[in-house]
């Protein structure tokens, strides 16, 4: 068994906007880490995904958008589900310091 810290950022490529890393993976569960290392103003990519998606955020601040309905923002320790096919994208993200999120995506009714 080996101990990892949530927190030890690897190092990536200084132009990226965001790194996923899958944690652990396996055909029920996905657990992945997302770092958004560069703060951005304008929405991303629309997100329809297959499988439900619990989020924490653990670090930052940010607001999502989903489609037809309002906009949240989301601060350090706040987390939610996004129900599988709920349409959404990150409208604006780390203003003040990079945004660090844990998500678990599967069958989580």
């Amino acid at each position: 068994m080996e101990v990892q810290n949530i927190f030890n950022i690897p190092k990536g490529n200084p132009d990226e906007q965001e790194t996923l890393e899958s944690l652990f993976n396996n055909k029920n569960l996905l657990i992945e880490r997302i770092v958004t290392h560069k703060p951005y103003e304008k929405p991303g990519q629309w997100y329809d995904q297959d499988k439900d998606e619990w989020v924490v955020l653990l670090e930052g601040e940010s607001e999502l958008e989903f489609k037809d309905e309002k906009n949240i923002k989301i601060t350090k320790g706040d987390y939610f589900i996004i129900p599988a096919h709920k349409i959404h994208r990150i409208k604006q993200s780390g203003l003040n310091t990079k945004c660090i999120w844990l998500a678990i995506h599967g069958d989580l009714k």
